[in-house]
């Protein structure tokens, strides 16, 4: 991605120049986590981390109007529906949501809509408040009553055609019940998994020896995306309605009306959707589900407020990529206190030391957390961490947790400093700082075997050469196992096996063997750009690598060019 040289001005004191490169650099980093949240289902990180992003875009942009760019993300919903499916244009796009983060952006919400629609203080404005589920967002389209597609939201334009797979999920109707049924209508709403049996699937999926999933969202994601039908039907999958795209009438004239609508036809719609009065209403509401989150059975990341009538809504209309009626109001990630136990310093492919909490296991939002993020170790010095301290921490999604702060007031003479470390932990080579760089790096290079297996990990990873079968406990059980020590090893196991039977190996079986060689011959052709990404090169990110393949699209002339800088370094020395 785009280097942050300007991330830490504030937007208030950024020049020209800087403005025009933080947005390039903005677009590219949010284009990035769209891919990773709508494409793969795995963010890198919070909702909260990545709505600041959009925030810092959007008050650059207000400041420095001619310099939006055409791909910014102001204008754009979601991500690029995948390759892997066939396209559906959505007939009414679906559009993402404006954000609210506390009661202030409530009450400017409150008032745009009182003066854009020129009411005053004594009109009534009457919402709707839903639960905002955390699934994946998807459109059932009906005909004469029928269900004849599926799609999810992709790029809000355009979305991946998923009707095989939702016509095996028991809880969406193959047929609409009941009277009033339009010929054509397109049901909105969100797939999602409960907690008990995402919690039910993740034992069964380490039984069977494969990946268990971070949260439920990921698990609805992907038991939707899938190639094989019968892969969605095997899993527990819930659908709650909550809008509409295509009608070819309307028979209803507020969103609560439309709710019980939904209701009729044998759609599932969320209990806790209410009507509100006035702000006051909205805020207690918002309390009780605040309130309520940790014990309902699915996920919950915020709640939506919609103006309830919809002709007021016709009237206020849309921006660019939201209604001007709606509003997600989200709820901050969830919080915990319990202890620090110790700090484990892990090492990551480019030889970047990471610190690691090990807590005493507690409970956040329903998952036990034992192990938290701490960044570096200049965010240890600055929360002023010491082994034995009380700690609070903070979890959203599936990203890793993270220690936020210290409880004051903790016995501090019973507690230890953490040491930081000069040598690596693995291979023992110096460990140091070069220049301004926050993190400390072990130097040892590919002599190192925990930077040797992160790049192998990397380079079979989902946005590299994406080898199935091929996870973080299998690449670490086969370099251990002196299977493979390079990229290169992983294409020749299948004329080794000879010797090497990996199928009588733990875990293995004939066909897990099969299916492995078979997925490794599957990736030996890919696009040069995850190729150039998969060497894992520093400094080489998702961007980059397409900005190299484009710049040189035959692999021979950029073998040619990194041979040239090579040649050169060694001259200089």
């Amino acid at each position: 991605m785009t280097e942050d040289t300007y991330a830490h001005i504030p937007v208030e004191k950024l020049d020209d120049n800087q403005a025009r490169h933080e947005l390039a650099r903005l677009a590219d980093e949010i284009a990035h986590h769209d891919a990773l949240y709508h494409k793969t289902d795995r963010p890198e990180i919070t909702d909260a981390d990545y709505d600041q992003l959009r925030k810092r875009n959007e008050k650059i942009e207000a400041r420095f109007p001619d310099l939006i760019r055409d791909d910014s993300p102001s204008k754009r919903v979601g991500a690029a529906p995948s390759e892997a499916f066939s396209k559906v244009i959505h007939a009414v796009p679906m559009l993402s949501l404006a954000n609210a983060f506390d009661s202030g952006d409530i009450e400017d919400f409150m008032s745009r809509l009182r003066r854009f629609l020129m009411l005053d203080a004594s009109d009534a404005l009457v919402f709707t408040g839903e639960p905002k589920i955390d699934g994946l967002s998807a459109s059932l389209r009906y005909e004469a009553g029928v269900l004849v597609q599926g799609a999810t939201r992709g790029d809000g334009a355009v979305g991946e055609d998923i009707t095989r797979n939702v016509h095996e999920i028991a809880a969406i109707p193959k047929k609409l019940k009941g009277d009033h049924i339009p010929e054509i209508v397109e049901i909105r709403g969100e797939i999602y998994m409960g907690k008990a049996d995402f919690l039910a699937l993740n034992d069964r999926q380490i039984k069977e020896g494969k990946p268990a999933f971070a949260n439920p969202r990921n698990a609805a994601a992907g038991s939707v995306r899938q190639l094989d039908p019968s892969v969605t039907k095997a899993r527990p999958l819930g659908f709650f309605a909550y809008g509409w795209g295509e009608l070819s009438d309307r028979p209803f004239a507020t969103q609560s009306e439309a709710l019980a609508q939904f209701k009729a036809w044998g759609f599932a719609v969320c209990e806790h959707s209410e009507t509100l009065p006035d702000p006051q209403a909205i805020m207690a509401h918002y309390g009780r589900l605040a309130a309520l989150r940790a014990d309902l059975d699915y996920d919950i990341d915020g709640v939506v407020y919609k103006v309830d009538r919809l002709d007021l809504q016709s009237r206020l209309g849309f921006i660019s990529r939201s209604p001007r009626w709606a509003i997600a109001y989200k709820f901050p990630a969830e919080e915990a206190q319990t202890i620090l136990l110790a700090v484990e310093w892990q090492v990551g492919r480019t030889g970047a030391l990471t610190p690691v909490a090990k807590l005493q296991p507690v409970t956040v939002g329903g998952v036990m957390v034992r192990n938290a993020s701490l960044h570096n170790s200049d965010e240890i010095q600055r929360l002023g961490l010491r082994i034995g301290d009380r700690v609070t921490i903070q979890r959203a999604g599936d990203v890793i947790p993270k220690v936020i702060a210290v409880i004051e007031g903790g016995p501090r003479d019973e507690t230890q400093a953490i040491p930081i470390p000069t040598y690596c932990p693995i291979c023992h080579a110096e460990a140091r700082r070069e220049g301004d760089d926050v993190v400390i790096r072990c130097t040892g290079g590919l002599t190192c075997p925990a930077q040797r297996v992160e790049r192998l990990r990397h380079f079979v990873s989902r946005d590299a050469m994406d080898i199935e079968g091929l996870g973080k406990k299998q690449i670490k059980a086969f370099f251990d196992g002196g299977l493979i020590e390079t990229p290169a090893d992983i294409y020749t196991l299948e004329t080794r096996n000879v010797t090497l039977k990996i199928e009588a190996m733990p875990g293995w079986g004939a066909q897990s063997a099969a299916n492995l060689f078979a997925a490794i011959a599957a990736r030996r052709t890919v696009v040069l750009d995850r190729f150039i990404y998969a060497l894992g090169i520093h400094h080489v990110g998702q961007s980059t690598a397409r900005l190299l393949a484009r710049h040189w699209p035959d692999f021979g002339d950029l073998r040619s060019l990194f041979a040239g800088e090579r040649a050169a370094a060694m001259e200089a020395l």
